[in-house]
């Protein structure tokens, strides 16, 4: 049996993580816990950000009750999950996750060709100390002890996190064979956090990034959406194309510096975009983030589609040519390829200009419009283009959500209502009368 070394604790005293900053929800479970006689635990990403001075998004607990036992002390609480069963206790406002602490499992317990580390089994219950040394990073490692407010450190995660920097725990190239995710992982949290990355970790990203499709496909595209919403997608990009990952993951950001060596624009501001988007809490959605990353693409494929103002098939049937691999690779549903397909053949339609108010209402509640248009943004800005027309558009979407919320209709029933404040009115039709039945005579 593996010895683990015994964990440094930091008392109170010594760290800037208060109760009074801990959610109340959270705080709640973890008292309930402690007064059960179970041990509660904050641990990962929330004792990392308020030991940091930032605000967590959520909050995990770790304990030593089992899932069954969780489920009696908290009537408010559901057993969830096949490959492991943890607990997800539902307040008004939130939902707090409550895991057991889990160990690493035998290497004879999985169910992996020989010679291969990746983990699909991870349901093995643990101690404190292995729960620890089985997350992926020693910042994100870090447990803080509600019975007495304590931070308990058994991987260094103190040290590294003074430092800023970013370092996986354990030997690299077992750990990032066992879960190949870790490293888009490091890349995203270093950017984030604004951290490096220690050499080792480093090295061994770069030794084993062709591992990266060994991945679950849905655990890749939702890596892909936090790169690039975490606001610091630009920096996390740097970190990736160093270390090999960027070509290997998603082959198709090649064609932006493509754009840019043949004088089509530069679509690095693209992602500048994304990340000034998530800095001010705007929401991209999954198809406008994929257009986006994927028109450099469709611009390399097709310079000359903007200005010839192409049919809108021909347009369709080409995204969905560059669309396609990556979807198949992500194992992304193909009415997402269509949705793709749909906004970013509407660039050309958005930049032609010529539009009356009226038709510019019309298009605005297309389904696809908010998408298309942040896609036409990334146009601008890539290019350089002039940004008159999107102005135009933008004022245009403005005023259909003011007519569509004061209305209370839908996008698709309102898309008919013009609204005053944008003028352009149209004379009233008179009705074409009828003539009136003769009656037979009797």
């Amino acid at each position: 049996m593996r010895e683990y070394p015994e964990p440094r604790i930091v008392p109170r005293s010594e760290h800037q993580l208060s109760r009074s900053r801990i959610h109340d929800n959270a705080l709640k479970v973890l008292n309930r816990l402690n007064r059960s006689g179970f041990r509660g635990y904050l641990v990962g990403g929330s004792v990392r950000d308020h030991l940091l001075g930032r605000t967590p998004k959520d909050y995990d607990i770790a304990t030593d009750a089992r899932p069954n036992q969780i489920r009696k002390l908290f009537r408010n609480s559901r057993i969830i999950g096949r490959r492991f069963r943890l607990a997800h206790i539902y307040f008004r406002e939130e939902i707090i996750e409550v895991a057991t602490f889990r160990r690493d499992p035998d290497p004879e317990d999985q169910r992996v060709a020989p010679g291969e580390l990746l983990i699909t089994d991870d349901n093995v219950f643990g101690t404190p100390a292995e729960d620890a040394f089985r997350r992926d990073f020693t910042v994100n490692a870090l447990f803080y002890n509600i019975a007495d407010f304590s931070v308990v450190d058994f991987v260094g995660g103190i040290d590294d996190l003074e430092a800023g920097v970013m370092r996986i725990i354990g030997d690299p190239d077992l750990r990032f064979r066992e879960d190949p995710v870790r490293m888009t992982r490091a890349c995203e949290m270093a950017a984030r956090l604004d951290f490096t990355i220690d050499a080792a970790t480093q090295e061994g990203i770069i030794r084993h990034a062709g591992e990266i499709h060994k991945a679950a496909p849905a655990r890749l595209a939702e890596e892909i959406g936090q790169i690039f919403r975490c606001g610091a997608a630009s920096q996390a990009m740097q970190w990736m194309l160093e270390l090999g990952l960027a070509e290997t993951l998603f082959p198709e950001l090649q064609a932006i510096f493509a754009a840019k060596k043949a004088g089509l624009g530069d679509f690095a501001k693209m992602i500048r975009l994304l990340d000034r988007k998530a800095a001010n809490g705007d929401t991209v959605t999954e198809i406008g983030l994929y257009s986006c990353l994927l028109l450099p693409a469709f611009v390399v494929a097709h310079p000359d589609a903007m200005r010839k103002g192409a049919n809108t098939r021909e347009l369709r049937e080409s995204v969905a040519r560059i669309t396609d691999p990556l979807f198949l690779r992500l194992s992304i549903a193909k009415h997402k390829v269509e949705q793709v397909a749909d906004t970013i053949a509407a660039l050309g339609k958005l930049d032609r200009g010529g539009w009356t108010t009226r038709e510019r209402i019309g298009f605005a509640h297309r389904p696809y419009f908010a998408d298309a248009l942040l896609v036409y943004e990334a146009w601008i800005a890539a290019t350089d283009s002039n940004p008159s027309e999107l102005r135009e558009w933008r004022r245009v979407a403005r005023a259909a959500v003011s007519a569509t919320a004061a209305s209370g209709t839908s996008g698709a029933r309102g898309a008919g209502r013009l609204p005053a404040q944008l003028g352009d009115r149209r004379p009233r039709r008179r009705r074409r009368r009828t003539g009136k039945r003769r009656r037979r005579a009797g």
